[in-house]
Formats: C-alpha cells, structure tokens, sequence
C-alpha cells in the first residue's frame, strides 16, 4: 500500500447466506486521486462501498482511514472521519430547498431557529470554490438532473468530506453535463480530494482516472493506468475473455412502415400533458433508437406502444392495422410486438417462478403449453431447456426460480422468451440497464440479428453509446416531443446532447 494512502481496504471479504460477496479484497486511494473501480454487475463494487461507508460491517479484515485502523458501524461514523458518498439515486427531497437538504442532520441553529443564511452563504462559497454554480434557495424538484448531483456533491463537501465515492455518477447525464462533472472532478482532484469513481463506462474510466481497479467475483483481478489500458483489455478482465465492444452489423435495408405513431398526446398519473403531438414511424429491417435523459417522456410512451397507458389524442397503427388504446394481449398478439421493459423486476419477470415459468409468461394459455385450461408442463420444460441454450442463459436448471439469476441472465430470459416467437415489432427499453459488457454484446447481437431478419426495432436507451452503435436513424426526445432525427451514420455526442438539453439543430433555439 502506498504511503500516501488516505483510505485503504485490507483483506475486505464480505459473506451473506450462500454468497461470497467480497473475498480478500486490497484497495488503496491516495491523496488528491481519482480511483475508477470497474466490474461487473454483482462483482462486489458496491458491497464494498458500503462496507467503506459505514452501511455494512465487514466479515473479515480492516479499513484503514488515514493510516488508522477504523471500524465504522453507520454513515454517521464515516461522515465524521471525512467520507462522503453521492449515491447513483440521488439522496434529496424533492419539496424541499437546496440549503434544506444540504443542512439535512447536520442543522445549523441559531437562536433556536435554523440559520439558513449562514448555510446559503456557505453553498455559495463551495459553489465558488468548486465551480458548482446552484442556487442555494431552488427547490429541489425545479431542478435539472445535473443541477441535483451538484448539490448532491456539496452536502458531503458541507459536511468537509475529502475522500468522495461516486457511484456510477454519469448514468443520468448528457453528454455536455458529464463533461461538467469531470471537470469539477479534476478541480476537485488539484484541490488535495480524493475520488472512488464506480462506473461501468469504459470511455469515462480512461478519460478521468488516474488508476483503475477491475474487480471480478468479489476479488481484485487487477490494475491499470489509462495511459496502460485499452478498453477491450478492460473488458476482457472485468469478464474474464475477449469482449466485441464495437457492434458488428450491415447497412440497413428498411422496407415498409411497421410502427405508425400520429399526434400522439397521453397524460401521468398527475394529470399533467407527458406526450405531445409524437410522430413516429419505423419501418422493417431498421434500428430506431430513442435518445434522451430519462425523465423526459421515453418511459410513456413505451407504455402508450404496448397498451400499458392509455393515450388521450392520436393513433396507434403496427403493422397497418389500428390499435389504439387496445389492451397489451390485444397489441401482443394482433400486432406481433415484442416488448423487452425498462425494469426486467417490475414488468419483465416474476422473481419467484422458474426460469421455465418466466419464459412462457406471455404464452403459458396458449398450445403447445396449454390444453384448453391443462397446463403442459412437459411442453414449457422443453421449450425452456431450448431456449436456456440458445440463449446463454447461464442457470442451474429450468427449476431454478428467476429471481435467483445474475442481473445480466435474468435480462437474457427476458430477451429469449420476447425474441423466440414470430414478431414484426421488437420494442426494446434500456435492454442492457444494469448488466455487465458480456451480456451487453450478447444482447446487442440478438437486436441486430432480429433487425435484419426484418424485424422493426424501436430501441429506447439512456446510453449514448448503445444508442449511436444500433442505431440505423435516432431521434430525440425532450419534455415529452421528439425534437429532432439524426441519420445514425452522421450522428454526433455533441450533437445529440444538444438535442437531449432541448437545444435544437440551429444551436441556438432552446425549447422552454
């Protein structure tokens, strides 16, 4: 371990019942450094970060604060010895003010009443010093996502946090806002903080770190520097073999319209308008991919397409037929879609089933799994045992119960039973959310394969490199509205961050 060390792990191993979260684990941050820890999901990164801040208690080994050895049994014990943690769901109310939130169990009183002006000026003079421009007295929910991470980093640099964990920060921002966040990372960086930067992005790892840890199965497999690493060198240790990252596939061949979207206006649970006037049309044999910061309609209108939310204006036509307002079975079967959802736990799976009963979720009623009201048990064992290989879905058996996979298999079931029938429309919602690079190459092979057998694709993601590497035509999505197409081939990061902050082609017409 190096000398300057600020923090450091020393054989960390972390059991729960059946599972070896983290196994002598060494990790060492040093002063004024940037540490990128890689890995796959479920390989033991944030187990250990919570272990360093204070939410769970190690089984076995020790956790070295500046050379001292601590034991830290709540966030609490961290915070007090300069630890601070901004978590990827950011830990705000909403209705409340950034001075609020940011003095949130660590009150300044003044004359039994909250002294909300000395913390404003405080925010201010953070702000100043870290290039962290927020406005002590927005609310919250006002704010831009971007905005709220900010605020996010100056309660623990409030609470005088000098070793700051990351996790997964840029999952939520555009392209312009990363650059933002990087930029006050290395000011962060001059000024003697240290950062655990937990990412999955290999691009942001060997653009802002100054060393990279990859774990592996809860152990520590190796070490980098970027100007050592390669990120197929990355990929291959986080997974252990080679990894495809660039998407291998032919020019499309697009041939009649499948998906007819026309005026299309639907309303949340609030009431308030989340669509207006959507126009969109994919055509078969062709990508269409859905770029946006989430929150900004991508969501609804997965749920208009697949009969999950009702739509108040416009049409709905697969296939030329019209489906508008027809219930899920209706759009399934007459419509011959696919829907791969957005939360695989909330709308893709049962976690307590089978892996043999999830895969037949959408067709259990129908023969050969079903004879009139018999279920045919043999008929679903065989079709799963099928599709488990076809698919790589890396389970004990067909009996096992889904809930119990990896997050990456658990995404591969959702994939093999939505892709195993016959379909023209293949409507994929943050398909690789979640999963290591390994399912993530799996996965974008199976969307292109669908694409050119003809299939029309409507690719809904967050990620601006899944976005731009399927993508045959992308278009933008902003408070609600597609505000702009790109050809896929022509697109740029820029360009489209522009597009998905509502800053439209011209460059200088921002929507209100």
């Amino acid at each position: 371990m190096s000398e300057s060390a600020v923090l450091e792990a020393r054989q960390i191993s972390k059991y729960f019942p059946g599972v070896v979260a983290n196994e002598d684990v060494n990790l060492s941050l040093n002063s004024g450094e940037i540490l990128a820890l890689l890995g796959e999901n479920g390989a033991g990164k944030s187990t250990l970060m919570n272990i360093i801040y204070g939410l769970y208690q190690p089984s076995s080994g020790e956790i070295l604060v500046k050379g001292r050895s601590v034991r830290m049994h709540s966030p609490r014990d961290a915070i007090d010895l300069g630890i601070g943690m901004v978590h990827q769901h950011f830990q705000l109310v909403p209705v409340m003010t950034v001075v609020e939130n940011v003095m949130l169990g660590s009150e300044s009183v003044r004359q039994g009443l909250l002294d909300r002006e000395k913390v404003s000026k405080r925010i201010q003079q953070l702000s100043q010093d870290y290039q962290l421009e927020v406005d002590p007295n927005a609310l919250v929910e006002d704010l831009p996502v971007g905005i709220r991470q900010r605020v996010e980093i100056i309660k623990a640099l409030y609470r005088e946090a000098d070793i700051l964990i990351l996790d997964e920060p840029t999952a939520v921002l555009t392209p312009q806002e990363i650059e933002g966040l990087f930029s006050v990372m290395d000011l962060l960086r001059k000024q003697g903080k240290s950062i655990i930067f937990i990412t999955h992005k290999l691009k942001e790892v060997l653009r802002i770190a100054d060393r990279i840890s990859v774990l592996r199965r809860g152990k520590v497999v190796g070490e980098a520097t970027p100007s050592e690493a390669t990120e197929p060198g990355l990929a291959a240790m986080m997974v252990g073999r080679e990894v495809m990252l660039q998407v291998d596939k032919q020019e499309a061949q697009p041939g009649k319209p499948v998906l007819q979207v026309k005026g299309l206006e639907a309303r949340d649970e609030l009431g308030e308008i989340c669509l207006r006037n959507v126009e969109l049309e994919v055509h078969s044999g062709e990508i269409v991919g859905v770029a946006g910061v989430q929150g900004n309609g991508q969501t609804e209108l997965v749920e208009v397409l697949t009969g999950l939310r009702a739509l108040d204006q416009g049409t709905l036509q697969i296939g030329g037929q019209d489906l508008t307002n027809k219930n899920p079975r209706e759009i399934t079967d007459q419509g011959r879609i696919c829907h791969v959802p957005e939360d695989r736990h909330a709308f893709g799976m049962v976690a307590g089933y089978s892996v043999a009963d999830n895969l037949v979720l959408n067709s259990y009623y129908k023969p050969p799994f079903a004879n009139g009201v018999t279920v045919q048990q043999e008929a679903i064992e065989q079709h799963a045992e099928a599709l488990v290989e076809k698919f790589d879905v890396r389970t004990p058996s067909v009996h096992t119960s889904g809930g119990s996979l990896s997050g990456g298999n658990q995404q591969k079931m959702v994939i093999a039973r939505e892709l195993s029938r016959p379909i023209q429309l293949l409507i994929a919602a943050q398909p690789t959310r979640g999963i290591d690079v390994g399912s993530i190459e799996f996965i974008h092979q199976q969307i292109v394969a669908k694409r050119d057998e003809g299939v029309a694709v409507l690719l809904v993601s967050s990620e601006l490199d899944e976005i731009l590497a399927l993508s045959d035509r992308i278009v933008v999505m902003y408070r609600g509205s597609i505000i702009g197409e790109v050809d896929g081939k022509e697109a740029t990061r820029q360009q489209l961050g522009l597009l998905m902050a509502g800053v439209k082609s011209t460059l200088t017409e921002v929507l209100d």
